[in-house]
């Protein structure tokens, strides 16, 4: 008997997201824009001590090669032949730092990862250095001096991990963000594995001028990074070299974007002033400001948005970001375990339909923009002997709703003319309830489209329209019309109003938590100065308090 014939589709091309939570590899048909196949894999987060967050880049590769060959399978299984695939993107987490062995490939640490906050007192050091009325890290890179960044990040490796510094010195040790790191394995490694990074990627280490699009030798020896061990920047599309192993052995990796500059392309803002926003782990309000540098004076980032070709401009944007928002529903899931799955936050906010009067403010690594306040920690107030589990549930979604009208607030004031509407993304969209709500507290439309996976059809685009590639054309005239859906504010905007006025006062009351920065050991002489009936007093209210959270009798 014959084997089935093959459909023909294509040209294709596939999209590597790799996220703080998980990974994936997604195949899209160039000539529609149509997700063909997909497959995530979920990934593990460590959290060695209080304030760190790392991750294992060995995983996160190994998840890579996974998702490629599970989607070819799904691909093979429907008649699509893999073929077709004529180039591969790649978008990832920001900021999570990498620094690995170039003759074994070995990483020489964990990736620290973005919300990472054990750089505090680096930065605190760091920020005496710089003169008050010249603060050039800001002015070259458009970023805040704070743990967010790769620079900091960096910076503790090298004073803190023996296997870096010897690595260092002798030459062997090289540096990137989650990309550089997945481009150089998947290159080849050792064996000729290219060390590039892309424009946006740079943009967000804190070591690169963002006017000359360079890395910047004052920037570098203020952190006292060696130059030597920074990738290559590259534009955001063009072939940077080829897959050595896997199901897709020979195709080229010809897209590079930050997640969240992937998220605005697959959301077609090529426009200025057109703006989105991505829920995800954090949340991620970007505005695109074309070829200017447009420095905030409400506490958003100037970054780069992307670079669309080796001789293609170099476009801008205003960024806010948020550390906390899908991480809050994982939180309820695997901490205080009042939800198992979190598709299961939307029945039980739907189950109430108000947080009645109850604020939660999930600042568990300090607050970003437009705060830039690493003493807050995450409160919930306006609890009384009435709030069950579901109402902390729906507080829970308001809050990624009152942090993005923060910095839409913020974004109105530095650009001048409010937004209209606002376009979204990322995996939270698909709850319902969270988009209702975030239109009725911004108080204009939401518009999602009826494909999500707009970070990976970013990436997938750019590596498509690369020049080699030439199978997805970025005209506007060529580009696929989304169906979108919109989401329609439902309530009055003076209780839209009194609900943020009180998130206000919520996030004050959430500041200057920290005082005391814990010793690197991680024995507090804090904690041990305080009395035993302290731990018992405190155990038993912490017990009693998630029993009734919890709804447990």
């Amino acid at each position: 008997m014959a084997a089935p014939k093959k459909a023909v589709v294509g040209p294709l091309v596939g999209a590597v997201v790799q996220g703080t939570n998980s990974t994936r590899f997604l195949v899209f048909n160039s000539k529609t824009a149509e997700l063909l196949s997909h497959h995530q894999v979920e990934l593990t987060q460590e959290f060695p001590k209080e304030g760190w967050v790392e991750q294992d880049p060995k995983e996160i590769l190994q998840s890579v090669y996974e998702c490629i060959a599970k989607t070819c399978e799904k691909l093979n299984e429907v008649n699509i032949d893999v073929s077709n695939i004529k180039a591969i993107g790649l978008s990832n987490q920001r900021e999570t730092t990498v620094i690995w062995d170039k003759l074994t490939g070995e990483p020489l640490y964990n990736a620290v990862v973005w919300l990472d906050l054990r750089t505090q007192s680096t930065v605190e050091n760091l920020s005496k250095k710089i003169p008050g009325n010249n603060n050039f890290v800001k002015t070259k890179t458009g970023l805040p001096l704070s743990t967010y960044f790769s620079a900091v990040k960096l910076r503790w490796m090298l004073d803190n991990v023996r296997k870096v510094q010897k690595a260092v010195e002798e030459g062997r040790a090289l540096f990137g963000t989650i990309d550089s790191w997945l481009i150089w394995s998947l290159t080849g490694g050792v064996n000729g594995g290219v060390h590039c990074t892309d424009v946006t990627n740079a943009s967000r280490t804190m070591l690169f001028n963002i006017h000359s699009l360079e890395w910047d030798k004052e920037l570098c020896d203020f952190f006292e990074i060696p130059m030597d061990i920074l990738p290559n920047v590259w534009s955001s599309s063009e072939i940077y070299g080829l897959m050595k192993a896997g199901a897709l052995e020979g195709v080229p990796i010809s897209g590079c974007l930050g997640d969240q500059s992937a998220a605005l392309v697959g959301q077609m803002c090529f426009q200025e002033g057109q703006a989105k926003n991505t829920y995800g782990t954090g949340c991620f309000l970007l505005c695109n400001t074309g070829r200017k540098c447009v420095f905030s004076e409400h506490g958003l980032l100037t970054t780069v948005a992307y670079k669309l070709g080796r001789d293609k401009p170099v476009i801008y944007a205003l960024e806010g970001s948020v550390a906390i928002a899908g991480a809050v529903i994982r939180w309820l899931r695997d901490n205080l375990e009042i939800i198992k799955t979190s598709e299961e936050i939307e029945k039980l906010a739907k189950q109430v339909g108000t947080s009645y009067g109850c604020y939660f403010v999930p600042a568990f690594s300090g607050l970003y923009a437009p705060y830039w306040e690493p003493t807050a920690r995450g409160i919930i107030c306006g609890l009384t002997q009435f709030t069950n589990k579901c109402h902390i549930a729906f507080a829970a979604l308001e809050a990624v709703c009152f942090q993005t009208r923060e910095i839409l607030d913020a974004m109105n004031r530095d650009c001048g003319i409010p937004l209209s509407h606002l376009q979204v993304d990322g995996g939270m969209t698909n709850n319902k309830i969270l988009m209702q709500l975030q239109a009725d507290i911004l108080h204009i439309p939401v518009v999602k489209p009826s494909m999500p996976e707009t970070t990976a059809l970013g990436a997938a685009m750019a590596a498509g329209a690369a020049e080699g590639v030439g199978v997805w054309s970025l005209d506007p005239k060529d580009l696929s019309v989304v169906m979108v859906e919109r989401f329609e504010p439902q309530i009055q905007a003076t209780e839209s109003e009194t609900r943020y006025s009180t998130w206000k006062k919520a996030v004050m009351k959430s500041m200057g938590w920290v005082t005391t920065q814990f010793p690197e050991n991680g024995d507090s002489a804090i904690f041990s100065s305080l009395p035993l009936g302290f731990f018992i007093v405190s155990s038993m209210v912490m017990l009693i308090g998630a029993r009734y959270i919890s709804g447990i009798p």
